[in-house]
């Protein structure tokens, strides 16, 4: 069985006082190994309710969820702790690093929970995937003095140290320029091109169009199913930004 995510019939409902408001309304989805899918939708859609539970940070009402055969369900809270930090890495919008740490030591956080790494394990393995994302050069740079597409890799550094299985990413590139967005998509897919199965919420069609699969949601249900053809091609979107910026340098010069 090669299904990372197994989920059948899931809903969610919140109480606004007396008021039920349901906002998954019985949705199921199968991810398979080495998978990339988008999951878009507007906001309200329930993107964002569905990911939480994908990410065991929250339960379903209802319905069957499992993740790497496991039946969430009966996962007691330590477990559930375990599977999302070893099983699981994590992009944000927002990308939640610590301020007061350098990028090597946001990195080598998750890593800190249930490893047994030596000292020196530990930073050799945060310094390979800061490597990996481009940002070696930056490992004892503190997020102030990072760029926001700076941040996100290293949020993506820290997404890998514990080699997961999968990698669920909410808007990675929601707070991100347009040269930024497109190599943090760049690094994203390459990890999926090397086998890392990538789930990703997105509004935008161009990002979610660099998956090959795009799921979209409208009030709490999957109204459209689509496998894609043609992927964004990313290298042709970044040749035509740094053209025009080079262009606009030039005009101002």
């Amino acid at each position: 069985m090669d299904e990372i995510i197994l989920a059948e019939k899931l809903s969610k409902t919140y109480m606004l006082g007396d008021v039920p408001l349901e906002v998954l309304k019985g949705v199921s989805l199968t991810v398979h190994k080495g998978d990339f899918v988008a999951i878009m939708g507007a906001s309200g859609s329930g993107k964002s309710t569905l990911m939480n539970i994908l990410g065991c940070l929250d339960k379903p009402t209802s319905g069957e969820y499992y993740l790497g055969g496991k039946d969430v369900k009966k996962l007691s809270d330590n477990e559930l702790s375990q599977i999302r930090n070893e099983m699981i890495g994590f992009i944000f919008q927002n990308f939640s690093l610590l301020s007061r740490t350098s990028a090597l030591e946001n990195v080598e956080l998750p890593a800190t929970y249930g490893k047994k790494l030596t000292s020196r394990e530990l930073r050799d393995r945060a310094l390979r995937v800061l490597e990996q994302v481009g940002l070696a050069d930056r490992a004892h740079h503190h997020p102030n003095q990072l760029s926001g597409g700076q941040q996100q890799r290293v949020a993506i550094a820290r997404a890998l140290v514990n080699e997961p299985a999968l990698l669920l990413a909410d808007e990675p590139t929601g707070n991100l320029d347009s040269v930024s967005t497109i190599e943090i998509m760049q690094i994203i897919r390459k990890l999926n091109d090397g086998g890392m199965t990538v789930v990703l919420i997105t509004h935008e069609p161009d990002i979610a169009f660099c998956a090959r699969r795009v799921l979209r949601m409208r009030d709490g249900l999957f109204v459209k199913d689509e496998l894609v053809t043609e992927r964004t091609d990313l290298d042709e979107e970044l040749a035509k930004y740094k053209t025009a910026a080079q262009a606009h340098a030039e005009e101002r010069a």
